[in-house]
């Protein structure tokens, strides 16, 4: 079994990539659960997803401290989801920054020390300067799939798979800018 949180704001794609490799697992005959949160999500708010996939799933929400994955397109919101993460787990975070309402009104200040903070007390983690590689593909939105590119070469799903699901849940014109992200994510 595997157990996957996806975590970051509104507008990140989050539910994109749970869809993604949900896709890719039910294709691969795993049996796949899923589940969303998303509040104010189209306004900034927290978004993220359970996506397990195995022999046999029950329920489709990860308990706490049993993640094999989690997958931060943001800083603050992965930070959030830690506790998902098992002490064996991977954290794949990207070093994007978006400012909550809070900061963005003067009332707090975004912390600058997460990477720091992660490095000294998780095990197993990944930074990816998913803006960079954006810029380098030439689309901005595209984050989401570069970390999910980065996901894949720690999932036991061939190449070849990714590129059908991709097709399958992407509107035609932005099929080829999805698999170059998966692709550079996979080289980072």
């Amino acid at each position: 079994m595997v157990n996957i949180i996806i975590s970051g704001v509104g507008g990140t794609g989050v539910i994109l990539v749970s869809k993604i490799i949900m896709e890719v697992a039910n294709n691969a005959k795993f049996d796949t659960k899923g589940s969303e949160v998303h509040g104010m999500a189209q306004r900034g708010g927290s978004v993220e997803c359970h996506v397990r996939f195995g022999k046999k799933i029950y329920s489709p929400l990860i308990e706490k401290g049993t993640a094999d994955f989690l997958l931060g397109f943001e800083q603050l919101e992965t930070i959030r989801k830690l506790d998902y993460l098992s002490p064996n787990g991977r954290l794949i975070m990207s070093c994007d920054k978006i400012d909550p309402v809070p900061v963005q009104t003067g009332a707090v200040k975004y912390p600058d020390d997460i990477k720091q903070w992660i490095s000294s007390h998780v095990k197993k983690h990944v930074f990816v300067d998913a803006n960079k590689a954006c810029k380098k593909l030439g689309f901005k939105k595209a984050l989401n799939v570069v970390m999910l590119g980065v996901l894949t070469r720690y999932l036991e799903f061939s190449d070849d798979v990714w590129e059908p699901a991709v097709k399958s849940l992407v509107k035609e014109k932005f099929v080829e800018m999805n698999l170059k992200a998966i692709e550079l994510g996979k080289s980072l």
